[in-house]
């Protein structure tokens, strides 16, 4: 494997977890804007139990640590092939 393939599977990796990052992001955005537009509502159940659970922001969340998993294995991997 050339240098160059190398430092092409460590940036997928560096790219893949800044991906990961962005979903988390995202979802902590998604998380908040909903309870926060919750809480104002009359009716607080929704708020205060957290029923019933939207299933989104945890999608976008482990989909994110899925993508860090990945994009750390492609740069050790990168960087044992470096070496």
């Amino acid at each position: 494997m050339s240098n160059i393939d190398i430092y092409i599977m460590m940036g997928m990796g560096g790219f893949f977890i800044l991906l990961g990052l962005l979903a988390m992001l995202w979802a902590r955005q998604e998380e908040r804007g909903y309870y926060d537009a919750v809480s104002r509502r009359r009716d607080l159940r929704e708020f205060l139990t957290r029923f019933p659970q939207r299933i989104e922001p945890g999608a976008l969340r482990a989909g994110g640590w899925i993508l860090i998993t990945i994009g750390s294995v492609l740069i050790i991997i990168g960087g044992v092939f470096l070496l």
